[in-house]
């Protein structure tokens, strides 16, 4: 882990989308953090003490997908599917699957394994799967405002954690998509998917991965703009609160998701899980 010192910064951004705003100030205490995303390897190490076994590999409730099939409730999780060609952006559809069977070691379905993949931050988990992780390991979650703090790693306003340019001298400096998603991906950066944490450069905090690589949860309800009084919880279609995910991840690209960026923001609902979304933890004095 690295210590993060804490203090006052300007969290959010008026320049991208509107869910990253109002700009205000907000402060945190110093904490301990990750110092890269919770592995693959380390992930398996918990569930071999443990026996946990992840949302997606649960059975489903019938009662909570009326009128579907019984057939069809099959455990799984969203996997990335690159299409052939340009599609309807507005559909996600399009590129993401539900692979019946894909879980954290079988990131895409039967027949896929995680060899190989130990370095790899660890996907296909949920909030629950996290905060599991996180407590077992004695640790937290962060809240937003810390994790936010940490990944800008004392650069206060800066568009990315290294600074306001996106490749510095042509050296790319996380793991995103490059090119027209989601058919083509020019992998500039070296790779098509995960890549293995600390691949590139840590930000100022001594911090991997802070943004690209995969979304990270955190532990706080998602609201629509930032609440500086009282907003209301973003909820999703079947009414559940969500929660903030972070950093976007290696399917973000300058035609679809520019939220590889510390100020960057969405809501994820916590029940479910994906090829691209995994976490990190925090320990507070």
């Amino acid at each position: 882990m690295r210590w993060v010192p804490g203090g006052d910064f300007l969290m959010g951004s008026e320049d991208f989308y509107p869910e990253e705003g109002p700009v205000h100030m907000a402060s945190t205490g110093g904490f301990w953090m990750d110092e890269h995303p919770v592995t693959v390897a380390r992930f398996r190490r918990f569930v071999e003490e443990t026996g946990y076994v992840t949302v997606a590999e649960r059975p489903l409730d019938p009662a909570c997908f009326p009128g579907a099939d019984p057939a069809s409730l099959v455990p799984g999780s969203l996997v990335f599917h690159k299409t052939e060609g340009p599609v309807d952006l507005r559909d996600y559809r399009n590129w993401w699957r539900y692979a019946p069977g894909a879980a954290w070691h079988r990131p895409q379905g039967p027949g896929s394994r995680a060899d190989g993949l130990d370095e790899h931050p660890v996907t296909h988990v949920a909030y629950e799967d996290a905060l599991a992780y996180a407590r077992w390991a004695g640790k937290d979650l962060p809240t937003e405002v810390e994790w936010e703090f940490a990944a800008r790693g004392g650069l206060d306003g800066a568009v990315y954690p290294w600074g306001d340019q996106f490749a510095p001298e042509g050296r790319m400096m996380a793991n995103t998509w490059q090119g027209e998603f989601p058919w083509q991906n020019l992998r500039t950066d070296g790779y098509e998917g995960t890549s293995p944490v600390g691949s590139f450069p840590a930000n100022g905090y001594g911090l991997y991965d802070m943004v690209g690589n995969v979304w990270e949860w955190t532990a706080d309800v998602f609201t629509d703009r930032h609440p500086t009084c009282c907003a209301p919880a973003a909820r999703s279609q079947d009414g559940a609160v969500r929660r903030t995910i972070k950093g976007g991840s290696y399917l973000c690209a300058p035609n679809y998701c520019l939220r590889y960026r510390p100020a960057a923001r969405q809501g994820q609902e916590p029940d479910s899980s994906t090829g691209h979304l995994g976490f990190r933890c925090v320990l507070r004095p």
